[in-house]
């Protein structure tokens, strides 16, 4: 329970600090506020943003070290205080409060009235060492070897993202509030055209750094191209790396808008792509987030798995459509609560079947969409496969557990497999509810049609950072390795229906490529193994 809390709640700090650190930048560099003038109403209205964002990140830094704290309590039967503060993370982590604080009082200080140069400097040197303080928690501090050039590019690789996808949040906050101050006649600041070409110049030199340091980072932390394929670390650096691509791609598709356009302000296209660009974004930070928790590629050597083992994971074989005795289960595996051990062939038979049934509810729903898109009436109540997807998972995703099993309901949410797979029913259950009821008209599409792909991209996140508690790492590796590519998936399906349902022109496109994720994520689930 608490790694999973512990990464959940890393990737929201990832995302805070990048809203500090891209608003500094946003403001100063692309606004152009700083020392002796009062900011203009979208500057301000961005310090304010960036307050809010190190208060919060504040609270989540100090979620994290009671997080952190609970799990030693637990080993040493009470709350080793004395001990803990004495650790590197302990301390980092009071250091990164305080840097929270510091920049929050700084940000909500200079968006009320003009400051000298002094609290400006202050402002950017606080933002800059919440952000590359996390660092010194990475993989990096660990290393014997070349430490102090690994700390560096861990520290240029973090900075550089929070510039750009804080910068991107920053952006849609300001375009949002520059249309209001339009309608209304109020000033704002700059041209709307002035504002997009800076930030894409700084987008782009900061993604330039971003892609050379996680380079660097990456032959250094994986250390081979088997590792890529053959190590969760791997495999979760080629789901940042597909998700980078996508952005990347929306992120030169904005930069030749930019550069071509004569009108002010830009076209609503160029303010689309933003937003599919900035969650890519954010899912790359939880991507990164969860490295954390793994060991970097060149530290596993033993337990490395072949390209041969895992292309056999996506090789497709007839599914598995046929339960196991629910009863032998339960008498020949280990009890829910037990400590984790190696799962018995009939647990890997019960998840098997589950997955392919999944896949099965999952593949209908996108060929039902298709027809739907094709114009096939009928097809518009595929919402409603929701339901028996969810109404199957609920009952056979944990066997030992109820309803089928001994474990009682709110015992066994105390483990994380239990609490995610309970979460993830309850997301389906929301996707089905409101997706059904804006294709029949029984909701109107705004804002309730975006509820599908919100939570479809939070669900791709979440499945990013999913674990099983197994006892053989290879073992636990290739029974997760299909995990990513669905965690992909299920973000590129979300996003292609936000861009579907805010640019109604790219409909012809978008419309299409969320269709095929899902269906997508419906035939993987259909190769799904576990021996």
């Amino acid at each position: 329970m608490a790694g999973f809390i512990d990464v959940v709640l890393r990737g929201l700090l990832l995302a805070l600090t990048s809203g500090v650190l891209g608003g500094v930048a946003w403001a100063t560099l692309v606004l152009r506020a700083g020392a002796g003038v009062k900011p203009d109403p979208g500057a301000v209205r961005a310090l304010r943003a960036v307050g809010i964002a190190a208060a919060l990140a504040a609270l989540t830094q100090g979620a994290i070290v009671l997080v952190a704290l609970s799990e030693l309590a637990d080993v040493t039967r009470g709350w080793p205080i004395g001990p803990f503060f004495d650790t590197t993370f302990a301390r980092t982590a009071l250091a990164r409060l305080g840097l929270a604080g510091a920049v929050t009082v700084l940000a909500l200080t200079l968006a009320r009235r003009a400051a000298g140069r002094l609290a400006w400097t202050a402002l950017a040197a606080a933002a800059l060492g919440l952000v590359v303080s996390s660092s010194v928690l990475s993989h990096a501090i660990a290393r014997v070897e070349d430490r102090g050039l690994l700390l560096a590019l861990d520290a240029t690789h973090q900075a550089a993202a929070a510039i750009w996808v804080g910068g991107l949040a920053h952006l849609t906050l300001w375009v949002a509030g520059a249309r209001r101050a339009s309608r209304a006649g109020a000033p704002w600041g700059p041209p709307a055209r002035d504002v997009v070409r800076r930030f894409s110049t700084l987008a782009f030199a900061s993604v330039s750094v971003l892609l050379v340091a996680g380079i660097a980072l990456t032959v250094n932390y994986v250390g081979d191209a088997a590792a890529l394929v053959g190590t969760a670390y791997g495999v979760m650096v080629l789901s940042k790396v597909g998700l980078l691509v996508a952005a990347l791609g929306l992120a030169a598709a904005n930069r030749r808008a930019v550069h071509a356009a004569t009108a002010d302000p830009p076209g609503e296209r160029l303010y689309r792509f933003v937003e599919v660009e900035l969650g890519l974004g954010l899912t790359l930070l939880f991507a990164a987030a969860s490295l954390t928790s793994l060991p970097p590629s060149v530290d596993v050597r033993e337990d490395r798995a072949s390209v041969a083992e895992v292309a056999s994971r996506f090789t497709p074989t007839m599914p598995r459509l046929a339960s196991p005795p629910h009863d032998e289960l339960i008498r020949t595996a280990d009890p829910l609560m037990a400590p984790p051990g190696e799962r018995k062939p009939v647990e890997r038979a019960w998840s098997e079947y589950n997955h392919h049934w999944s896949g099965l509810f999952v593949l209908l729903m996108g060929l039902l969409a298709a027809a739907e898109r094709l114009g096939v009436r009928a097809a518009r109540h595929w919402p409603l496969l929701f339901f028996g997807l969810a109404t199957f998972m609920f009952i056979r995703n944990d066997p030992r557990a109820w309803p089928l099993g001994p474990t009682g309901f709110w015992e066994s949410l105390t483990l994380p497999d239990v609490l995610q797979h309970r979460t993830f029913v309850v997301l389906i259950v929301v996707f089905g509810t409101f997706e059904w009821m804006v294709r029949t008209n029984r909701l109107p599409r705004r804002p309730w049609a975006f509820v599908f792909p919100l939570l479809c991209a939070v669900g791709g996140g979440m499945l990013l950072t999913h674990s099983h508690a197994m006892f053989n790492l290879k073992d636990e590796f290739l029974t997760e390795v299909t995990h990513a590519p669905l965690g992909i998936l299920g973000a590129f399906a979300g996003w292609g229906r936000w861009l579907e349902l805010r640019l109604p022109e790219s409909a012809k496109t978008s419309g299409w490529v969320w269709i095929a994720c899902l269906a997508s994520v419906g035939a993987l689930l259909l190769v799904y193994r576990e021996g």
